[in-house]
C-alpha cells in the first residue's frame, strides 16, 4: 500500500508543478463548478460535511472523485499546508491517477 501512495502522491505533486491542479475547497469546487476539474480527490480524513459536499457535487457534474491520503500527505504532495481537497485540470494526468487509485 505505501508503494502506491507514493506513487499518486508524486503524480500529485508532478500535476501541482505542472500547474495542472488547484487545491483547497474554494479552487476545487470552483473547478469542479467550471468543469475544469477532471478528477477530484478528497482527503479520507476530511469532516462528513467535506465529503458529502464533494460527493453530491461531483455526481451532479459528473466528474470522478475518490477519497485518499491524509490532509497532510495530500498538502506536502502539493507543496502547501494541509488539503482536504484537490482537483486535477489535467486529463491526461487525471487519467494516469484514476489508474493508480483503482489498483490501489
Amino acid at each position: 500500500m505505501l508503494f502506491m501512495n507514493d506513487k499518486i502522491l508524486s503524480l500529485l505533486g508532478l500535476a501541482a508543478r505542472g500547474r495542472n491542479l488547484v487545491s483547497g475547497e474554494f479552487s476545487t469546487e470552483k473547478a469542479v463548478k467550471q468543469g475544469k476539474a477532471a478528477v477530484v480527490i478528497v482527503s479520507s480524513e476530511a469532516s462528513d460535511n467535506t465529503r458529502k459536499m464533494f460527493t453530491n457535487m461531483c455526481t451532479f457534474y459528473k466528474t470522478p472523485i475518490y477519497f485518499y491520503g491524509t490532509k497532510e500527505a495530500l498538502g506536502r504532495a502539493v507543496g502547501k499546508e494541509m488539503r482536504a481537497s484537490i482537483a486535477v485540470t489535467d486529463q491526461g494526468m487525471a487519467e494516469n491517477i484514476i489508474k493508480r487509485l483503482e489498483e490501489a
